[in-house]
């Protein structure tokens, strides 16, 4: 693990500065006390970790001799394009940040994600493997737990939760299974093929997090953002689709394609009246009854 946050260091060191000379990133990375141990990093373990990272990740780090042998990351578009390949680099960027300000621990606050730390490496062993497994399993409104074979296809982080989606082998379709009900998992000797034309992205692209339902059909949706909350949507998009229509200042209005699942509903009524559903009118129905019902647990006070 310790090797792969160097090579991350590295890419985010140079990532972050555009263009940077050997001496810079030798300089910063003595910084490092956590990594290096104050030790400069020598030409030849540079060019090591160079072939390392390209052939770990795809990405080139090259060097530009005019103006003083200068290192930039050659196709940035390779992170940029791909999710996870940006998420997990990023992950190390701040994992390594927080390393060198470890001083300051208890000024860093953040969220803890314990669907992660007992399963996930389990299930990612088991998709790499194509090995079916054994989970039981108790929902968060039932009192029983259940034992069931899965074939888990993909896992996806949604709002610090783990979640796989997987087929389950008894009832022969595909079902969300969230990591932190997982009470016990099993790896089965059982192999699984995943279908061919299986893609995890396309499979969730018509909806906002994890809730699926197949009996919906995405639709085109407007969303009216109020004055500070614009900012907010503009610079952290709720889905994909979602394109800016109209801004005159006071209010915003936003165009999604999608199937408005339970999860976008809610994450709709998060922001209260600083956003309204414009159309379509079963959707601003919905709406409109999820507010009715909270305003009469309030009515009498």
């Amino acid at each position: 693990m310790q090797q792969l946050q160097k090579y991350t260091w590295l890419i985010d060191t140079i990532r972050r500065a555009g263009k940077i000379s050997l001496e810079e990133i030798s300089e910063r990375w003595e910084r490092n006390k956590d990594l290096s141990d104050y030790k400069p990093l020598s030409r030849s373990t540079f060019n090591r970790w160079k072939d390392a990272i390209f052939s770990q990740f795809g990405i080139i780090i090259s060097c530009q001799r005019a103006g003083g042998y200068l290192y930039y990351i050659e196709n940035p578009e390779d992170i940029d394009e791909d999710e996870l390949k940006k998420w997990m680099l990023d992950s190390f960027a701040v994992s390594n940040l927080i390393s060198e300000n470890f001083s300051l621990k208890d000024r860093i606050i953040v969220n803890s994600i314990p669907s992660a730390r007992n399963h996930l490496s389990a299930l990612l062993d088991a998709m790499r493997e194509s090995r079916v497994v054994s989970i039981t399993y108790c929902r968060f409104n039932k009192t029983e737990s259940h034992k069931f074979a899965i074939e888990p296809y993909c896992v996806k982080l949604f709002e610090d939760r783990w979640f796989v989606l997987a087929r389950n082998v008894q009832y022969d379709d595909l079902r969300i299974y969230g990591l932190d009900r997982i009470e016990d998992l099993e790896m089965t000797d059982d192999t699984f093929k995943l279908p061919k034309d299986f893609s995890a992205s396309d499979y969730f692209s018509n909806y906002y997090g994890i809730v699926t339902d197949k009996s919906m059909k995405p639709q085109r949706i407007v969303i009216r953002a109020y004055g500070n909350h614009i900012p907010y949507i503009k610079s952290l998009p709720l889905h994909h689709s979602q394109k800016l229509l109209e801004d005159n200042g006071e209010y915003a209005d936003f165009e999604f394609f999608l199937t408005p699942t339970y999860d976008f509903v809610m994450r709709l009524l998060h922001v209260g009246a600083m956003i309204e559903v414009i159309s379509p009118a079963s959707l601003r129905k919905t709406m409109k009854g999820w507010v009715a019902d909270m305003y009469n647990l309030y009515k009498n006070d």
